[in-house]
């Protein structure tokens, strides 16, 4: 496995990412703290183009090595960019929510349309041949999309998050016998660790619906392509990104329940009401390293391995991270937390 780019792919993001804050400042692109902000200080945004252009600029390399199907390129690359696109210009001037939904399952048909004849689908969602299939496969894609721009809340969170499930990623190719295929995830994490250096807490920063759209995207497509080495491979992304899947979900289905604008935005996550506790961001930041390396990383590569049952995987993975969301009162407001 040839990694002498990795250390550039990680130079370009920093260095980009350092071009991309003096253009937000000059352009007064910044987060400005509102009553439903996890931050108290205003921080440029906008950032996360550096992770979308390094990785997206390193693809054909990937693909000559071998690395990266031809296919699973342009899923990635189109998919991506459409998304990455509708984030940047949201960041610059608000999009109706129902153009940016629409264009979040363009770009979920435009990376399914090409993972299919690459064989990946079939492994991955069962029943995939039919048309049922495509749309829950779709519909996986723009939720994967949308969690990961309501979970980048906090500073580090969503970056720590990426490189975490690559790297884990990457660990269960190698242990697949297809080491190959791990350069694909870990140039995203040497992409998302260049950023990092500027959005680590406290964040110079932010990634911007750019960035986060883009990695939620990618990361759900990654998974579909690991189905390709070993179906079971897909569950163990799932394991992997058990912190982010979860707590968006819990938070939404409690949301619902509450009769609240599930599309307002808000500050009721599970992460969000533990770094208002601890009184700053990094050790949740920190916490969700933790959880990933140490809880989630060593299920996922007992599931690949086939020491666990796929279902006793998830299961033991997923129930300590819903009941950390109730503990936490994932979903429900200050106000009513407070009370």
């Amino acid at each position: 496995m040839s990694a002498w780019f990795l250390p550039l792919i990680v130079l370009g993001a920093f260095f980009l990412t350092g071009r991309l804050r003096r253009y937000a400042l000059s352009r007064s692109l910044m987060d400005v703290p509102n009553a439903r902000s996890s931050h108290v200080t205003p921080t440029p945004r906008g950032g996360g183009v550096a992770i979308v252009l390094c990785f997206l600029g390193v693809q054909p390399l990937l693909v000559a090595l071998g690395a990266l199907s031809t296919a699973g390129a342009w899923a990635i690359g189109g998919a991506g960019a459409l998304v990455a696109l509708i984030g940047f210009l949201d960041d610059h001037g608000h999009i109706a929510a129902r153009w940016r939904l629409l264009a979040h399952f363009g770009a979920a048909v435009w990376a399914l349309v090409w993972l299919q004849p690459a064989g990946v689908m079939p492994a991955a969602v069962p029943g995939s041949a039919s048309g049922v299939g495509m749309v829950l496969a779709a519909l996986y894609l723009v939720w994967m999309l949308n969690l990961y721009n309501f979970m980048d809340g906090i500073d580090g969170i969503a970056s720590v998050e990426a490189i975490c499930v690559c790297v884990g990623g990457a660990l269960l190719y190698w242990l697949h016998g297809a080491p190959a295929d791990a350069l694909v995830p870990l140039s995203l994490a040497g992409a998302v660790l260049g950023f990092l250096v500027w959005n680590f807490p406290p964040a110079k920063i932010f990634m911007g619906d750019a960035g986060s759209g883009f990695l939620g995207m990618t990361l759900g497509v990654f998974s579909f392509q690991a189905a390709a080495v070993s179906p079971v491979l897909f569950w163990s992304w799932a394991i992997l990104l058990g912190v982010f899947v979860v707590d968006a979900t819990y938070t939404l289905i409690r949301r619902l329940l509450r009769g609240d604008r599930v599309y307002e935005a808000h500050r009721s996550h599970a992460y969000q009401h533990a770094s208002r506790r601890a009184g700053k961001h990094l050790p949740v930041t920190l916490a969700v390293m933790g959880i990933n390396l140490l809880w989630l990383l060593p299920l996922a590569v007992g599931v690949a391995r086939g020491m666990l049952p796929v279902w006793l995987g998830l299961t033991i993975a997923y129930l300590p991270l819903v009941a950390l969301a109730v503990v936490l009162r994932a979903g429900v407001p200050d106000e009513a937390v407070g009370g």
